[in-house]
């Protein structure tokens, strides 16, 4: 007959002890069954915790010989019994919303034996934290594409959450977590290396936070992540003064590509900085008041590559071809011809960077900007770790 269980309120819970009957034993001396030796049964209590704390049980009077917990999908929350074996944590905290099923076998004295089973639940979270994690899935990317995590609610812990995320490599990679505000508002949080990424390393993401209070919501499952960098490293210079792209693959410059930056002298010139190619966006429809610059333009532009969340893009140009090379006449985004597009939009990949100079430019593309993270320095981007900071 399968089992049953009960689910009791959490203050009965905390209070009870579980106690069974023991079994009958074989006398090893005479071959026959006989009651187990004499002795008191170990007195083990439960702890249910609230969500985001570890489930605790003990044995008074014993030792705990087995702890199980599962949940109701069947995953286990591990643990372990602490130096005497009268007590065990769960490594991990209870999660909201879960209901947990108990399985305890004790030994009191004399060796008499205690088992039971018992369930609780912990209530359902009031606000729950989601995020969206870039770049996707077992993608391959470029040399500066950073780890990014955006979250759905506010991270006011952002301690908390931070010991909660685990990244791997595949080779030994000095990096470190930042927050800032995302372009959107959102509390984000990137891992990027100190340099640029070694070419073939493979990156993996364990963000165990089920069961963790963001400060602005409880998470309710785990992530985990993992993309793989490029077998090469590829660069892209953008001298607007000079008004020209290069490419430069592995160290050295296999193409430069005569190209129109923004008008200098108001709010159409372009960022400079590191910026990193954020998205390959094809053929999309780039209208000027969405970015701030009245009716200048309403057009459909192809081979579109985004660079920054505010609308700074690299894409074919036709319009403007009198200024390939001869001047930055552009509303903001670096400008090529049809032909040139067509070919450096196949070779790029997300993740590469943009390293752009120029004298007449707006600023530097801020951190929250794309992945703007590359324009801090390595001593003040660890302080932006609630770790290290």
């Amino acid at each position: 007959m399968p089992r049953t269980h009960i689910r009791i309120p959490l203050f009965l819970i905390a209070a009870a002890s579980l106690t069974a009957c023991s079994t009958a034993a074989a006398d090893p001396q005479a071959g026959t069954p006989k009651a187990a030796a004499d002795g008191t049964p170990a007195k083990v209590t439960v702890t249910p915790p609230a969500a985001g704390q570890q489930v605790k049980v003990t044995a008074a009077g014993g030792t705990l010989a087995t702890v199980r917990v599962v949940d109701e999908d069947g995953a286990e929350l591990a643990g372990r019994t602490a130096s005497g074996g009268a007590s065990w944590s769960s490594d991990r905290k209870a999660a909201p919303g879960t209901t947990y099923t108990v399985e305890v076998t004790a030994r009191g004295a004399g060796g008499k034996e205690t088992k039971d089973s018992r369930s609780f639940s912990t209530p359902a979270a009031d606000k729950v934290n989601k995020l969206t994690l870039s770049p996707g899935k077992n993608t391959t990317v470029g040399i500066a594409q950073p780890l990014s995590i955006v979250f759905d609610r506010p991270v006011t812990d952002k301690a908390a959450v931070e010991r909660q995320l685990k990244v791997t490599t595949s080779n030994p990679t000095e990096g470190s977590w930042g927050w800032l505000k995302d372009y959107s508002g959102k509390d984000r949080a990137d891992w990027r290396p100190r340099s640029y990424w070694k070419p073939g390393t493979k990156v993996t993401l364990d963000a165990t936070l089920n069961g963790t209070d963001s400060g602005g919501g409880w998470f309710v499952r785990d992530y985990r992540t993992g993309f793989t960098v490029a077998a090469d490293a590829q660069v892209i210079k953008v001298d607007l003064d000079r008004k020209k792209l290069s490419v430069i693959r592995d160290g050295r410059t296999v193409r430069t590509i005569p190209v129109s930056g923004g008008t200098p002298g108001g709010d159409k010139r372009s960022w400079r900085g590191t910026a990193v190619l954020m998205a390959k966006e094809g053929t999309i429809n780039m209208n000027s008041e969405t970015v701030g610059l009245g009716d200048a333009y309403n057009k459909d532009v192809d081979y579109s590559m985004r660079l920054t969340w505010s609308g700074m893009y690299a894409h074919a140009a036709p319009w403007n071809a009198a200024y390939f090379g001869n001047a930055n006449k552009s509303s903001g985004c670096i400008g090529m011809s049809t032909e040139n597009a067509t070919s450096f939009y196949a070779s790029v990949r997300v993740g590469d960077p943009f390293e752009i100079t120029g004298k007449d430019t707006k600023g530097v593309v801020a951190e929250g900007n794309g992945y703007g993270a590359w324009n801090v320095d390595w001593a003040a981007w660890q302080k932006k770790s609630a770790l290290r900071g």
